[in-house]
């Protein structure tokens, strides 16, 4: 039998109704159904192979996903079956975005207005620390002897850089999706929603400010949006920060992409995304705002 036929008969409530399956495209580490059960619909989250040399805690994730859906930002988690790490969610009913409808006028505002809902919300069960997921990913690239884009090791001191430089002026800690590319969110006509909890933590929230202007591609004037939507104006400092953290998501996440190049049984160019995020990093370390930004955290 099938892992969704076998989640489906777990759950007490759909047994001698009307079901029908339809597979998901787009999930990158899990397998993803939309089921519907007499005519409702409902979003089946099976997790894929391996998720744990990506160290995805399912416990966390659970527990997170269930904080932000009191938030209304995330969705609504409406079954759980431990036994296959499977949650069953509200279907939301609404548009994915992608990086071109989140670079249109006005997004960058809607997603500081997402950010701060969420951010506002219950704590999370964990922390996320990216300077310490990279270590991790390190580690596991180095035992399983995984190919990682030339110079990581090299370029160790500067990520030590900006972890101490982000040190000496901490920001409160606060519940974060810490992957917010932009098929995670979801615009229902009302508010963005936000999706996957998959590396959820409590973090620095300049943290998921600059992974999501990363991972869309924000130039000067977005992250300058975003920052002022968020905090109420675009300080140089959170702007700094931002932008060290830019560089931290391509690191780490450059490293994940690596990883899943050589675990993942999906059909995508994960060493070309490795390689990319890495480029990037490079090319941010390597320039001349670099050390500003460094010097303005800290002061």
């Amino acid at each position: 039998m099938p892992v969704i036929d076998e989640i489906i008969s777990k759950i007490e409530d759909w047994k001698g109704r009307n079901i029908s399956i339809q597979a998901l495209s787009g999930g990158l580490t899990n397998t993803n159904y939309k089921v519907t059960v007499d005519g409702t619909p409902f979003f089946v989250r099976v997790p894929g192979a391996s998720t744990e040399l990506l160290a995805v805690d399912r416990r966390n994730e659970y527990f997170n996903a269930c904080a932000a859906s009191e938030t209304g930002v995330g969705p609504q988690v409406l079954y759980h079956i431990p036994e296959y790490q499977a949650m069953v969610l509200e279907f939301l009913q609404g548009t994915t975005m992608s990086n071109e409808s989140l670079n249109a006028p006005g997004m960058p505002a809607r997603i500081a207005a997402a950010i701060q809902c969420l951010h506002a919300g219950p704590r999370f069960l964990t922390d996320f620390n990216m300077f310490r997921l990279t270590d991790y990913y390190l580690g596991i690239c180095k035992q399983r002897e995984i190919r990682i884009p030339e110079g990581y090791p090299e370029r160790m001191p500067s990520v030590r850089k900006i972890e101490q430089a982000l040190a000496v002026r901490p920001l409160p800690s606060v519940p974060c999706n810490n992957d917010l590319l932009a098929e995670n969110y979801i615009d229902d006509g009302k508010t963005l929603r936000i999706i996957d909890y998959e590396y959820s933590g409590n973090n620095d929230p300049c943290f998921e400010l600059g992974n999501t202007c990363q991972e869309l591609h924000y130039d000067e004037a977005r992250i300058v949006e975003v920052c002022t939507g968020y905090f109420g104006s675009p300080a140089a400092d959170k702007i700094a920060r931002m932008k060290l953290n830019m560089v931290m998501s391509d690191v780490g996440w450059g490293l994940w992409a690596a990883i899943q190049a050589n675990i993942s049984k999906i059909h995508y160019n994960f060493w070309g995304w490795a390689v990319e995020r890495w480029d990037r990093a490079i090319t941010k370390m390597d320039s001349p705002d670099f050390s500003n930004w460094l010097e303005i955290v800290q002061n």
